[in-house]
């Protein structure tokens, strides 16, 4: 039978990993709204046929997208299609969402 101390132990550190996988679920949800916002700034440009995505957009969405790892940074920004990015954000948001579903099994 454990000890009381043992107990606080094992209670302690179950509370720091549902504290980290709390931060990190909260970290996926706060990117899924950020490329839903990237998502939806882009698709007001598609709508009305703009072909030129508004450098700060751009911006943000390269940071976003390098930050992630995905390979259409490596590419020119200038020669990257509204549609591509959103493909691109697709994925990230995809991956993320793919991870959340893994949690909850």
């Amino acid at each position: 039978m454990p000890t009381i101390e043992e107990t606080c132990v094992a209670i302690s550190r179950l509370e720091h990993q549902w504290e980290v996988e709390k931060t990190q679920r909260y970290a996926r949800r706060n990117k899924i709204r950020y490329i839903d916002r990237l998502l939806n700034e882009l698709e007001q440009l598609n709508i009305a046929d703009e072909a030129e995505i508004p450098t700060e957009l751009r911006t943000l969405c390269l940071e976003f997208v390098d930050g992630e790892g995905h390979a259409l940074a490596r590419r020119s920004v200038a020669e990257v299609a509204i549609a591509e990015w959103m493909d691109a954000l697709y994925d990230i948001q995809d991956s993320l969402m793919f991870a959340m579903e893994d949690e909850e099994d």
